[in-house]
């Protein structure tokens, strides 16, 4: 593009809360449906169309036109009638989805007129390229060295766990393999130290036995050998469900993948990790990876990623070293809050400066609120690990499904590749051999397409989606600020909120208790009762005026991290035994617009004004 991007106005990238931007998102998707037509029609000029005006005014033509109308009318009613709003500017709190750009759903929709599959760079030049692209802006977004790292968009982030996995496993075999194979390149190494060497030194290592690669990946972790051999794979306690699944997958099996208890703030206890790690080395077990959590996706906390980089450091001096990975699948795009317009890591001290120029927040306070040096820290640190998820379709608002991986060193791809001749050849010089690096086939060209044009329209940068990610916590911190001691008279009975924890990102969990109760099934059963008032199971769509969704903490996931929590409402030790969970309400405040302050204060009212509703039925029809 030869012109400066605009300071970006956020109101004018999405269709609007009532579709107010209808007319600029025809205008341009009928371009780019006209310039595709037109593409076809230029191809080959002199050949004639197959649709001739007798076929077109043909009965049985007419029929089946009047036939894909009628399925798209029930299409448009069961859309209408069983779709929750996440377009809302104010009434929908709760699941981990939102109004999406409206430059990538029309990116999306005209590049699936093309057609493209970016398994094979043939089938797709123009979407492959953009996917090696944006997965260059996906590294550069985790400030890894530009032409040394790498990235790809991936289905979903359970994919690009999956993906992380099988990198630690396969890298971490690698010096088994090579002393099998070439065992002069690690003479007077132990199988200890072979399996604590770091990612840095197997990589220099593979460097210099390329000719060898081929056999030495054949006696890898690929083989299906040595797999307990790699030792554990350590995870917090408010891992993803894909963890498990990718243990299984992966074949390292479950019982190699471990949760280390997380604090009463739900991020990874270092101290914990680091007292696991060295009983496990006590034992001559080493560890395969650890998985640090950058938006935990029932609490959105993030874990110490810089302590966990420093554990390692410390350890291995110590001969022990680990893989980490970061699964930021949730939070990942929130570094963009943190890079110049430079794609430079901005120093803290100079943060408000950056963000005043460029109208990050609308009130600083509540950045003041949000912003801590340990959230700070652990952002930055991201640049030091070796693989990182992320998802386009969850905080780069793009629609689903797109996820994506990056990893910090190019070479870590040559542990995990793969060459099918009919889809593409080794050593082809071509932009990308996509197919031969990733753990998926045929994938949609489309999602290229939309993710590289939502990165074009924002930068990831605070130019660009610094300004997104920004209005996000701020409205997270205008509902957290909302519920706080909010209370509801309902008849004799006085209900008071209670959030949970200061949000690190925009996930905003709370309670309903009434004041006094010391019933912890009784207060798990009220906000049970509150999520399916505030949910289609009784609420309702259209009439409902407020929607949040739910979770549960219980111990055998989650241990006695909540304790701290269900103490300071009022309950004993004995109770939390008794009950065995707590029922979380959980809101994540992804709307673009509710950072606002004057727009938040309007629905606040009706916010309110529903809860008290939602409470009378209960205690009107539940709890009596």
């Amino acid at each position: 593009m030869n012109y400066s991007i605009p300071d970006i106005n956020l109101k004018a990238l999405f269709l609007g809360d009532k579709g107010e931007n209808v007319d600029l998102f025809k205008e341009i998707l009928n371009k780019m449906v006209d310039e595709h037509v037109g593409w076809r029609q230029n191809y080959m000029p002199q050949d004639l169309p197959v649709i001739t005006p007798f076929d077109k005014s043909s009965k049985s033509f007419q029929d089946t036109a009047d036939h894909m109308r009628s399925v798209f009318n029930v299409l448009s009613s069961k859309l209408r009638s069983e779709s929750l709003p996440w377009h809302t500017a104010g009434r929908f709190w709760g699941h981990m989805n939102s109004e999406t750009l409206m430059p990538s759903i029309i990116a999306y929709t005209a590049a699936m007129l093309w057609n493209g599959n970016n398994v094979a760079y043939e089938s797709s030049p123009g979407t492959s390229q953009m996917e090696e692209e944006v997965g260059h802006e996906i590294a550069k977004l985790m400030s890894y060295k530009a032409g040394e790292s790498w990235g790809h968009i991936a289905a979903d982030g359970s994919i690009a766990n999956l993906e992380g996995l099988w990198y630690a496993r396969n890298i971490k075999s690698l010096p088994l393999a090579i002393k099998e194979v070439v065992p002069e390149a690690v003479a007077g190494k132990s199988e200890w130290e072979l399996l604590n060497m770091s990612t840095d030194e197997i990589m220099d290592l593979t460097e210099k036995l390329a000719d060898q690669m081929d056999e030495i990946k054949a006696k890898s972790a690929r083989s299906g050998k040595d797999l307990q051999k790699l030792g554990k794979w350590l995870i917090p306690q408010t891992k993803h469900y894909s963890w498990l699944k990718a243990g299984d997958i992966i074949g390292i099996g479950l019982d190699q993948v471990e949760a280390i208890d997380v604090d009463s703030e739900y991020r990874m206890d270092i101290v914990k990790l680091e007292k696991r790690i060295r009983e496990l080395a006590a034992q001559n077990i080493p560890v395969l990876g650890v998985v640090g959590v950058v938006g935990s996706t029932e609490e959105g906390q993030i874990d110490h990623i810089d302590k966990i980089v420093e554990l390692r450091e410390k350890l291995a001096k110590e001969g022990i070293y680990y893989y980490i990975h970061v699964d930021a699948a949730y939070g990942g795009y929130a570094r963009a809050i943190f890079l110049d317009e430079n794609d430079e890591f901005i120093e803290y001290n100079k943060i408000d400066e950056v963000f005043k120029k460029h109208n990050i927040f609308t009130d600083m306070k509540l950045k003041d609120e949000w912003l801590t040096e340990d959230i700070y820290n652990s952002f930055k640190a991201m640049s030091q690990v070796e693989s990182v998820t992320i998802d386009p379709h969850k905080m780069g608002y793009i629609p689903y499904s797109a996820g994506a991986v990056a990893i910090r060193d190019i070479r870590m791809r040559e542990a995990i590749s793969y060459f099918a001749t009919y889809v593409f050849e080794k050593g082809a010089d071509i932009p990308a051999l996509l197919g031969a690096y990733i753990l998926e086939g045929s994938k949609a060209g489309a999602t290229a397409a939309a993710v590289w044009t939502a990165h074009k329209v924002l930068p990831l940068n605070v130019t660009g989606y610094g300004k997104l990610m920004g209005a996000s916590i701020e409205g997270a911190y205008r509902f957290y600020n909302f519920l706080k001691n909010k209370k509801f008279t309902v008849g004799d009975k006085t209900i008071v909120l209670h959030p949970l924890t200061k949000p690190d990102f925009n996930m905003v969990d709370y309670v309903f208790n009434e004041e006094g109760n010391t019933d912890l099934v009784k207060m798990n059963k009220l906000n049970h009762d509150f999520f399916d008032y505030a949910s289609y199971v009784k609420g309702g769509l259209y009439s409902n005026e407020f929607i949040t969704s739910h979770t549960d903490f219980a111990i055998p996931d989650y241990g006695n991290s909540p304790l701290e929590f269900v103490k300071s409402l009022g309950f004993t030790e004995q109770e939390w035994n008794r009950a065995e969970k707590v029922t979380i309400l959980r809101a994540c405040a992804l709307s673009p617009y509710a950072h606002n302050a004057e727009t938040f204060e309007d629905y606040a009212a009706k916010i309110e004004k529903a809860m008290q509703q939602k409470l009378e039925k209960i205690y009107m029809y539940e709890m009596n």
